[in-house]
């Protein structure tokens, strides 16, 4: 009885859940978002087929594995920072490209000490410091 009582209810009470989703669902297939998922359902077993055979290959079981270290690596980068980095590397792709000729040594070096670059190199040592020791770690030298 309860259960038919709820059941009855659900439309009303849910009415604007219904809405939405169903929002979702007309926007999801106008942009071909449902096309794709209704592709990869069902194209699992292909999928999973391929995914088995590369990963018989020499290489694949290493290809897996740096694809689940990558995956780690993006999961620790902070969102922000990544957005800025991504953003940092379109500006100085466009003013590379801006550029009519190489800079100069002396335009370079005033690039070099500006509190900018001073700051971002000091990130890369940081990092390149953090590399070093790991890749100190991995072969057996002792700090």
């Amino acid at each position: 009885m309860e259960l038919e009582r709820q059941l009855d209810a659900a439309p009303l009470e849910n009415a604007e859940a219904l809405l939405v989703a169903y929002d979702i669902l007309k926007t999801a297939h106008a942009n071909g978002t449902l096309d794709l998922v209704n592709g990869l359902v069902g194209g699992r077993d292909i999928i999973a087929g391929k995914v088995a055979e590369y990963a018989k290959l020499p290489g694949g079981i290493a290809a897996i594995r740096n694809l689940l270290a990558m995956s780690k690596i993006l999961m620790a980068i902070d969102p922000e920072t990544l957005d800025q980095l991504t953003k940092a590397v379109t500006t100085a792709s466009e003013q590379h490209r801006a550029e009519s000729k190489p800079p100069s040594l002396w335009q370079i070096a005033k690039r070099a000490t500006s509190e900018d670059s001073r700051r971002g190199l000091s990130f890369m040592t940081l990092v390149l410091g953090a590399v070093g020791k790991s890749l100190g770690s991995t072969s057996g030298e002792k700090h």
